[in-house]
């Protein structure tokens, strides 16, 4: 492993954690909780909910304000997929959306050897840093929860600096908190836009992580420098 860098950045969600993938899977877990009593078909209240998240989160604006606020948000996607179904049932909607914010921490977990392999990176004697977005609390919440902070030399959320990704001032703090040089990092993550590409106008090396195998979108003009499948694969590049 003496490629390691001496300092790496991660993100949190869909790079250390499992996050998007238990979303949906909760949603479609509600959907046909919910469905019967609003007399509506599972499929039917999964899709409406669906096109309101996706109108929603589209937004850069609305992104910003509903990532540091997700209980506001959750319950703004779903009045809104309740309207378009034409159903007046404010206070269901309500239950829904709150009861996918509880399930959906419960379901978030470490992707296999995740923690693994952050604990052999410091082993290693790499300097750790973990950039993130969101709610300071949610956020935290997920930290103190699998024991993150104590493989972390460097955490740095959203919610608590007043600004975040792809701001490039998150990656200058966490370099100067780390007193590190740009060339001598890595920045690993599964957001093109916010995680590969700031790094790649600062001078950080970069890791993009799809662990859905996808491939990069179609339209995208961003090329990651490696790309992984999963984080387990950084120890070895």
């Amino acid at each position: 492993m003496n490629a390691l860098p001496p300092v790496m950045l991660l993100d949190l969600d869909d790079t250390i954690l499992r996050f998007s993938a238990a979303g949906d899977e909760c949603w479609r877990a509600l959907c046909a909780e919910f469905a019967p009593g609003l007399g509506l078909t599972v499929q039917t209240l999964h899709d409406a909910i669906g096109r309101s998240a996706r109108a929603y989160w589209a937004d850069p604006e609305r992104h910003r304000i509903g990532r540091l606020d997700l209980v506001a948000a959750r319950r703004l996607i779903v009045r809104d997929a309740f309207t378009t179904l034409g159903c007046a049932a404010d206070a269901e909607a309500v239950a829904l959306a709150d009861r996918f914010t509880f399930d959906r921490e419960e379901r978030v977990r470490p992707f296999d050897g995740a923690i693994e392999t952050l604990q052999a990176l410091r082993d290693h004697g790499t300097r750790l840093g973990l950039l993130t977005n969101g709610n300071g609390k949610f956020q935290r919440r997920k930290i103190d929860r699998f024991d993150l902070a104590r493989l972390f030399d460097v955490i740095l959320i959203e919610g608590e600096l007043g600004f975040g990704k792809p701001d490039e001032r998150v990656f200058r703090r966490a370099l100067g908190d780390l007193a590190c040089a740009p060339n001598d990092a890595w920045m690993v993550g599964d957001n093109l836009e916010w995680d590969i590409y700031p790094a790649q106008r600062i001078g950080i090396a970069d890791v993009w992580v799809d662990h859905a195998g996808a491939g990069l979108p179609d339209d995208s003009s961003i090329a990651p420098t490696r790309t992984v499948s999963a984080l387990a694969e950084v120890l070895a590049l």
